[in-house]
């Protein structure tokens, strides 16, 4: 991916009653959905890799179960990330769900891996106004979560939390990807819908988290929908 392609968002510390607070940085959500036994997702694995290092850009991988017939149980997999696609082709009328399939802002379903299409969603959506600002800030054991809406919104977003793992290295050892020793970014490990928001009044509220595990929490029309905010603390 071409570096001028994704605007840098640079995170920074804020001192306050004399301890440090990282502060979340807002960006692009991108959901790939995958599977350890499907073939044809290395190279999607890979690329997310790539978008995982861009600034401006959430990567989020997320393992579905239906393949894990053909041989291969993959160990990330959750039914709830299968539903949760579904739940995308349902809202875009469609009945066929695929692996590699990546979601742009949402909105901007890509099937296959296929980066020009993705960069130019990243582009579309980057370039575009944001009327939702949305603030992470680790205090202790919990995620302070502030969004505020200019003009106020017309529809209710769910607040939803997500926990991933950086890095993880498999060795597929039956099915299609026998023999592989494949390198996953951003393995979601959770999502958990923790909230709603109206959009008339701010939005504060203050999570726990446990663990190291980077959080993202993602504000989304339903649907699933258009994603109108997120932000990740790394």
């Amino acid at each position: 991916m071409q570096k001028q392609i994704i605007t840098g968002i640079v995170g920074f510390w804020l001192m306050a009653g004399g301890q440090a607070m990282a502060q979340g940085m807002p960006g692009t959500v991108v959901e790939l959905y995958t599977s350890q036994g499907c073939s044809s997702c290395p190279p999607a694995d890979e690329y997310l890799r790539e978008l995982a290092g861009e600034p401006g850009v959430i990567a989020l991988a997320l393992h579905v179960d239906y393949w894990d017939y053909i041989g291969w149980a993959d160990s990330f997999a959750d039914p709830k990330f299968t539903n949760r696609q579904k739940a995308y082709a349902h809202a875009a009328s469609s009945n066929t769900i695929y692996t590699p399939q990546m979601i742009v802002a949402g909105v901007e379903r890509v099937e296959g891996t296929n980066p020009e299409m993705v960069e130019t969603a990243l582009r579309q959506h980057l370039s575009s106004p944001r009327n939702v600002a949305l603030q992470l800030v680790r205090k202790g054991g919990s995620v302070v979560v502030t969004a505020h809406a200019n003009p106020p919104l017309t529809e209710v977003l769910f607040v939803q939390l997500v926990r991933y793992l950086p890095n993880a290295t498999v060795k597929i050892e039956h099915g299609e990807n026998a023999g592989r020793v494949i390198e996953y970014a951003n393995t979601v490990t959770s999502w958990t819908r923790v909230g709603e928001w109206s959009g008339a009044d701010d939005l504060q509220m203050a999570l726990p988290v446990a663990g190291n595990d980077p959080v993202v929490v993602i504000l989304q029309a339903e649907g699933p929908g258009r994603i109108y905010a997120a932000s990740v603390l790394k």
